[in-house]
């Protein structure tokens, strides 16, 4: 059987491979092939995938982790990862029907998704006849399914629920749309539906799966159990959290030989103020680690007993997510401080690390001031609601 720990080292074994094409998975703003096909040898995209198909349906922890070794050799390689991985296990919550639709016929089968209902859908027998456009697919090249938001209709067209429906990729366009700053390789495009039919059996209630009740029948596979909320929001910690370590370890291992322009300082190693700032931010990026890794634990452990989380439990990870963002974010400034203006030199991989990491923090599901104000409110008894996704 493999473990967390021989997941997690295949991670790091790819780590080389990643940092060597970089530079090209930015300039081509995609994955190249070469990279997509190792990391799907390692079989780090199927993390989620359940076993009945081969995968290794492991746990929140080691989706995190295995997250965030990739983003210590790139950060878009690891969001790219880190997405289908947590739409493969959106996929693991459907009927076994639909399971067997994109499992069944190919077990190594990718998924992308966006979980905004951008569309339209119209009820039909059978199921729904669906046409919308979804911005912020990642991984967009790589995928065989998506999983995508839709506004479910009765046979009147008046919406009565909020759904997720799984379609195959040669169903969908894409329009290329993804020119940005920070993670340019995930190739985050738009997927364009016209007019396409989705099955009943491909289609799963959002607010239904938000407290816990999912229409798959293998209720005895833990990840499947896991609350659906707190894995959408943790996974994105993950790639932060390598890119953290990353920036740390670029930083500290220079200033032993930086020195420290007009100053009398020949090396940074030496400066109080760099002794410091290097501190704190080692101490934000372990503070990060914390809370993400007790938020994984508590997912974890819920999932294992068959219990599901209540409302301030689930609000306590997103929370967790946003101060392990906020904090590695903190730290990823502060060592640019510490390094100085060469770490904007187009060479240099502390200034992708920092565009990275400032785009994907930016995630609405990861904003950390709306996580602190839902948990707020949780804690001090507050009824109301600012999002469904808790």
């Amino acid at each position: 059987m493999t473990t967390h720990d021989d997941l997690v080292a295949r991670a790091m074994a790819l780590q080389p491979l990643l940092r060597e094409h970089a530079a090209a998975t930015e300039t081509g703003r995609r994955v190249p092939d070469a990279v997509i096909d190792a990391i799907a040898e390692a079989g780090l995209f199927k993390l989620a995938t359940p076993q009945r198909y081969g995968g290794h349906q492991t746990s929140m922890r080691t989706m995190l982790d295995v997250s965030a070794a990739l983003a210590e050799g790139d950060g878009s390689t690891s969001w790219v990862v880190t997405l289908v991985n947590v739409c493969n296990w959106l996929t693991s919550l459907f009927p076994s029907k639909a399971q067997d639709d994109v499992f069944g016929a190919n077990p190594d089968a990718r998924v992308t998704g966006v979980l905004s209902p951008t569309s339209t859908a119209a009820k039909v027998e059978g199921g729904w006849q669906v046409s919308g456009r979804w911005f912020y697919n990642s991984g967009s090249p790589h995928s065989d399914w998506a999983v995508l938001g839709v506004p479910l209709t009765d046979d009147e067209g008046n919406v009565v629920d909020q759904g997720l429906v799984l379609a195959p990729r040669a169903d969908l366009s894409l329009e290329d749309t993804w020119f940005v700053a920070g993670m340019k390789g995930t190739a985050s495009n738009c997927l364009i539906a016209e007019d396409i039919f989705v099955p009943e059996h491909r289609v799963m209630s959002v607010p239904g799966a938000i407290e816990g009740r999912y229409p798959t029948e293998h209720t005895d596979e833990v990840l499947s159990r896991s609350a659906f909320v707190p894995i959408l929001a943790l996974v994105l910690a993950g790639p932060q959290l390598g890119l953290g370590r990353a920036a740390l370890k670029y930083v500290t291992e220079r200033t032993p030989r930086k020195p420290i322009s007009y100053t009398f300082y020949e090396t940074q190693a030496e400066s109080v103020a760099v002794q410091l700032q290097i501190a704190e931010a080692a101490m934000k990026i372990d503070t990060a680690r914390l809370h993400a890794e007790r938020a994984a634990a508590d997912i974890d452990r819920a999932a294992r007993n068959g219990t599901y989380p209540d409302f301030t439990e689930r609000a306590r990870v997103r929370a967790d997510t946003g101060w392990a963002i906020q904090n590695t974010l903190e730290a990823i400034n502060t060592l640019l401080n510490v390094h100085g203006a060469g770490s904007f030199a187009e060479v240099n991989p502390l200034q992708r690390i920092w565009r990275d990491a400032s785009t994907a923090g930016r995630h609405a599901v990861a904003a950390p001031t709306v996580a602190f104000e839902v948990y707020g409110k949780a804690l001090l008894g507050v009824d109301e609601k600012i999002t469904p996704l808790v």
